[in-house]
């Protein structure tokens, strides 16, 4: 059996342009009946700015506000993304059955009212997936493996938050 190797010009590319990326949290707000835990991503030279924030955290809660529908048990994490190539916003709700669901808006940069809805099939960059894994492993460990009420087991999910640079 050949196997086939993809041609290294592409991820040459990729592999030359990557580099570090800022994360930090912005706290925990309430959203559509939601516990949202959010985050700030910022690619070099751009910062997500207390206007994106509140953007970010209104999509959320339009999203959010059918979230039942899908299974939700309430819990989000909130990704605002300020990138080299636009603006995201990624809203990644725990639903029933150890799944998740995840939203992604796009938009240009620096103008939150022009986010949208990403294509069909679009998922987390690099970096975006680092938090998530962290959120993940976060989630696994405080609340689904914890101990003591659930209250307490969300207060330090709350307080367990990834921040500094991802690669």
């Amino acid at each position: 059996m050949t196997t086939q190797i993809p041609d290294d010009g592409p991820l040459r590319a990729l592999a030359d342009g990557h580099h570090a990326r800022t994360v930090h949290p912005l706290g925990t707000a309430e959203a559509a009946g939601h516990l949202v835990k959010h985050y700030a991503i910022e690619a070099p030279g751009r910062t997500v700015t207390t206007r994106d924030a509140e953007a970010a955290l209104r999509i959320a809660a339009d999203h959010l506000a059918s979230a039942h529908l899908r299974g939700s048990l309430g819990l989000a994490v909130l990704l605002t993304h300020a990138g080299a190539d636009g603006d995201y916003v990624l809203v990644h709700t725990w639903i029933e059955g150890y799944m998740s669901d995840l939203a992604i808006f796009t938009g240009p940069a620096g103008d939150p009212a022009q986010l949208r809805p990403g294509r069909s099939g679009l998922a987390p960059c690099v970096w975006e997936a680092a938090v998530l894994a962290h959120e993940r492993d976060a989630f696994s460990r405080h609340v689904l493996d914890g101990t003591g009420p659930i209250d307490a087991r969300l207060a330090t999910w709350r307080g367990d938050v990834l921040e500094g640079e991802v690669r």
